[in-house]
């Protein structure tokens, strides 16, 4: 049984100016100064998804940085769509880099936050040292716009599609089941079961029972709720908003990332793992886990064991 975290035992936070927003960042073992590690959550989440993995990363000595990004919790929300490229949102963790006067870091990153880390690797390659990223895998720049791509392949109700194509839509479902659609959303052994006709995110937030087993405690949800209470949804919607704007940004840089790489996969999500993945990171080692999507969450002390492990075994 995971030992339960709440928010009492997380780091207090602070807010650091950077980049031209503020950063809510939770910091941990300032003794370790020197050996800087970043961690990046995705969606729906925040910095709280790493609270198994934060205590053992500072007993192995690790300066351990974990920033709300910005459209999350107390970060900053600009209003302009175009504030989540991938520019800005890479160009947060340079600047926070900066701000604890580091040339470059040790970046983790889950969901949204692993494609951040890919393309800051891309980038801003002097700045990473290495990578770990859990769940979604490099993703290539095809020959069109990734948004064009996927309403040819999914259709119109495919949630990344919905988010470009009907802006505000989902928004103000999601804010207005809040409580519901992210104790729906963080289940674990869903049965496999046909689609449901519709938005995948929508359903979620308006499902009357949800499915599977829940990944965490109902205090643990409290503290996603309560964030996303503080920064309502559109913000981390809107980093989906950018993808074909990511598309045209990323044209004439490079594609291979040569850092030394890990890629954890849990065994049961929903996202495909990729097939060429060592083409395009050619220094990566691949494992994967008994889990679903929320790999940190579901396999805590699995997942810091694996980082802790890998990490031990590039410094021989």
């Amino acid at each position: 049984m995971n030992k339960e975290i709440n928010s009492g035992d997380f780091p207090i936070p602070v807010k650091i100016s950077v980049n031209g927003i503020e950063l809510e960042v939770f910091e941990a073992g300032r003794k370790n100064i020197g050996k800087p590690i970043i961690l990046c959550h995705g969606f729906p989440e925040n910095a709280f998804s790493w609270r198994f993995q934060i205590p053992g990363l500072v007993e192995s000595g690790y300066h351990v940085i974990v920033p709300n990004q910005r459209g999350y919790g107390n970060s900053s929300c600009p209003p302009e769509t175009t504030a989540y490229d991938v520019e800005h949102l890479t160009g947060d963790l340079v600047a926070l880099l900066n701000h604890y006067g580091y040339k470059e870091a040790i970046f983790v990153g889950h969901d949204w936050g692993a494609n951040v880390v890919w393309r800051l690797a891309q980038l801003h390659p002097t700045r990473v040292d290495k990578i770990i990223n859990l769940a979604l895998p490099y993703q290539a720049r095809g020959e069109k716009p990734w948004i064009e791509w996927m309403e040819e392949i999914f259709g119109e109700d495919n949630y990344f599609v919905h988010f470009n194509r009907q802006q505000g839509v989902a928004d103000a479902v999601l804010d207005e089941n809040k409580s519901n659609f992210l104790r729906n959303l963080f289940r674990k052994n869903v049965p496999l079961t046909a689609p449901e006709p519709g938005m995948l995110m929508i359903n979620l937030a308006k499902a009357e029972k949800p499915l599977g087993q829940p990944i965490m405690s109902e205090s643990e949800l409290a503290v996603y709720i309560s964030a996303f209470e503080t920064s309502g949804f559109t913000g981390a919607i809107n980093w989906y908003r950018n993808l074909d704007r990511n598309w045209h940004l990323l044209a004439g840089v490079n594609p291979v990332i040569q850092h030394q790489a890990l890629m954890i996969y849990g065994e049961r999500d929903v996202i495909p793992k990729s097939e060429n993945l060592v083409d395009f990171v050619p220094n990566v080692e691949v494992i994967s886990l008994d889990c679903g999507h929320c790999i940190q969450q579901e396999k805590p002390e699995e997942t810091t064991q694996a980082i802790l492990s890998w990490l031990e075994r590039q410094e021989v």
